[in-house]
């Protein structure tokens, strides 16, 4: 858990609200809050608060939780009593802009084996990059480990920065194949150049190889285990119920982005996109015909979307199927229709915070993670007027 870097202020485009002051330590956060006098369809409840949060992960089973923190921290969470578990051996990170410990997920054989995959921001040579690994979670008593870590894929290539790591983690429905998003570290141009995996989707198998059929496979100089390409920053990284993947990505001033993700579609960034380049350079727009897939919603002022869930749980029977997106500089829950493979209407929720993950909870309850400073877990669950 020690980072190799001093931390540093996240360097994330920020167009709408500044991130609000710390809050108190964690403690009693009090009583269940109801949303319905702001006429919202759900309550909130503060269950507990973490310093540098970045991502959750449920775990099969028990319904425990596993937060990260970008420091280096994984928490464990155990679902009865709400104790928290600092879990021994992650990897050490390099803590540094937007860099640190990042995504956390069960594999898909859990219940047998114990696995779970980890993303994180490690130094080499030329820089730092993007890395995935998987380790066995041993649990005892008041202690938690990972075990035999091992890093079975890296981004390529190491670069200098601190930004766009990207690192989410999806697994597919069959659990045979491990989707990575990787950014494109804040350089534009290698986005489009598949002899690199910077500003792509890759598939990889769940120990790190590329997945056999993959699009580029076969082109000479391309890496194998690249999906797709043509992204900037895609922290979002999810399965609808129907099978279909997407990916809520960020834009350069405005042009925020969710994506269908379709094997070997290129999204076009940097030769298009509904942004500006910082300072005012314009940016062509997507275009029929431009062969780039274009996004299936954006969003110009940005809203910043840091993660994203597609809801397929009982206790919002209305919202089965929909895309969650949760705004950084917007400070907002925003709900996004899906029709198949189109978006429909959205719905912003106003949180009054940055918030960083999105994850559905066993039961069907939607739990958020403010951003640092704040850093609140949140659970959503039906407020009583919508359920009356």
């Amino acid at each position: 858990m020690k980072s190799v870097i001093v931390a540093l202020a996240g360097v994330l485009a920020a167009v709408t609200t500044a991130c609000s002051a710390d809050t108190a330590a964690s403690g009693d956060l009090g009583p269940a809050t109801g949303a319905g006098d702001q006429g919202w369809p759900f309550a909130v409840e503060e269950v507990d608060q973490f310093d540098e949060p970045w991502a959750m992960a449920f775990l099969p089973g028990s319904g425990d939780l596993l937060v990260t923190e970008r420091n280096g921290t994984l928490h464990l969470r155990h679902a009865d009593s709400g104790e928290r578990v600092e879990v021994e051996g992650t990897p050490e990170v390099v803590d540094a802009g937007q860099g640190g410990l990042g995504d956390v997920l069960p594999g898909p054989t859990y219940a047998e084996d114990g696995l779970v995959y980890l993303s994180w921001a490690e130094a080499g040579d030329g820089g730092a990059g993007a890395a995935v690994g998987r380790a066995r979670l041993e649990t005892s008593g008041d202690d938690a480990s990972l075990e035999d870590l091992e890093v079975i894929w890296r981004q390529t290539p190491k670069t200098d920065g601190a930004g766009h790591f990207s690192h989410r983690l999806a697994f597919s429905p069959d659990g045979e194949n491990l989707f990575v998003s990787s950014g494109d570290r804040q350089l534009g141009d290698p986005a489009q150049d598949t002899t690199n995996t910077l500003g792509t989707i890759v598939r990889l198998t769940p120990g790190g190889e590329p997945a056999p059929g993959n699009p580029m496979a076969d082109e000479s100089g391309a890496r194998a285990e690249i999906w797709s390409w043509g992204h900037r920053n895609p922290l979002g990284l999810e399965f609808a119920p129907d099978g279909t993947l997407w990916s809520s990505e960020m834009g350069p001033e405005g042009g925020d982005e969710l994506n269908l993700i379709e094997a070997g579609a290129n999204y076009g960034w940097p030769e298009v996109s509904g942004g500006s380049d910082y300072g005012g350079g314009e940016i062509p727009d997507h275009a029929d015909g431009d062969g780039y897939a274009a996004p299936a919603r954006s969003w110009t002022p940005s809203i910043s979307p840091g993660s994203l869930l597609i809801y397929g749980g009982d206790l919002f029977e209305d919202w089965q199927g929909d895309a969650f997106l949760g705004a950084l500089s917007g400070e907002a829950l925003v709900r996004v229709e899906l029709n198949g493979r189109a978006a429909g209407e959205t719905e912003v929720f106003d949180m009054g915070e940055r918030i960083r993950a999105v994850e559905e909870g066993p039961d069907g309850a939607i739990w958020l993670l403010e951003d640092e400073g704040a850093g609140r877990l949140l659970r959503l669950t039906p407020s009583s007027a919508s359920s009356s």
